[in-house]
């Protein structure tokens, strides 16, 4: 289905980058702010058509949500299609979304429905000029991965299980998507990044994976990430806030990191494409904060 985003009639489909306050770092995605005359073919058709690891569509919220913020008009619905295929919860489509709102309602608190649940998300301006939106997860869980399907996962990868380091066990995490975390035991590990693509999509398929978080330790709390999408038809995704949540309560949950916590993670330095993640963790709270600046990028 060819749809022309110029044409009269056509959804206004908006170009931000998110996780970087430059159009050529971070991830990019396609916003469309009122989706409300599209169906499920034409939101795949025009995320296949513009290529981005996953675009957000925006209609009116359920009712319940107009009560969860303090004014009218801050309250949405949000979908995320890949180039092919929905997924249920994307975090830097909705950081995207959510700078792409700021720029016309202001910034402050906004509300999206997602197919993974309720997500608030805070918009605020720095004194540059940029914004940057924080998101609250879904309730997250961390669950082993059985050892035939992470033999799987590592051949599809041509990674040696050796190569992998032992103090960051594999596992698979969920804050909204699922993500299988595997750790690099060196930074020159992570770097070389050439996997069989139907091999690795389809033990995703099969696991119900969005990425496979690719991790490896700098520092502490400071992480390098990669994560290959090949059941969105991507091959890496620039920049992820939802496996950036996910990889949030995976560090937790195996007291990687202290209850009380700020993480950086950067992604999409081995693209060209350079983005920072911000995760934050609150002691007794089980959800996980993912935090990145975000701006318009060029049509």
């Amino acid at each position: 289905m060819e749809i022309n985003e110029r044409a009269v009639g056509a959804p206004d489909v908006l170009h931000y980058t998110a996780f970087s306050s430059h159009p050529e770092g971070g991830n990019p995605a396609g916003v469309v702010l009122d989706a409300s005359g599209l169906d499920d073919a034409e939101m795949l058709a025009i995320a296949a058509r513009l290529g981005y690891s996953e675009s957000a569509f925006l209609t009116g919220p359920p009712e319940e949500l107009k009560e969860l913020v303090g004014e009218p008009g801050r309250a949405f619905t949000i979908r995320y299609f890949s180039p092919q295929a929905e997924v249920p919860f994307c975090g830097h489509a909705t950081v995207a979304a959510s700078v792409a709102l700021a720029e016309r309602i202001g910034p402050g608190d906004l509300v999206f429905a997602t197919r993974a649940g309720t997500v608030p998300v805070t918009v605020t301006g720095e004194a540059d000029g940029t914004l940057r939106a924080t998101l609250t997860s879904v309730e997250p869980r961390v669950e082993e991965i059985a050892s035939e399907e992470l033999a799987e996962a590592l051949a599809a990868l041509g990674w040696p299980s050796a190569d992998l380091d032992p103090l960051l066990p594999p596992r698979i995490a969920f804050a909204g998507a699922r993500h299988l975390v595997l750790a690099a035991g060196s930074r020159e590990r992570l770097a070389d990044l050439s996997y069989d693509f139907d091999r690795l999509a389809a033990l995703m398929r099969k696991l119900d994976l969005t990425t496979v978080q690719l991790v490896w330790r700098a520092a502490d709390t400071v992480f390098h990430v990669r994560d290959p999408f090949p059941i969105g038809g991507v091959v890496e995704d620039p920049a992820t806030g939802a496996a950036a949540a996910a990889f949030g309560a995976y560090a937790r949950e195996l007291a990687l990191v202290p209850a009380e916590s700020v993480l950086t993670l950067h992604q999409g330095e081995d693209m060209g494409r350079p983005g920072v993640l911000t995760v934050t963790l609150h002691a007794g709270d089980p959800k996980v904060w993912v935090s990145g600046a975000g701006t318009r990028m060029p049509r």
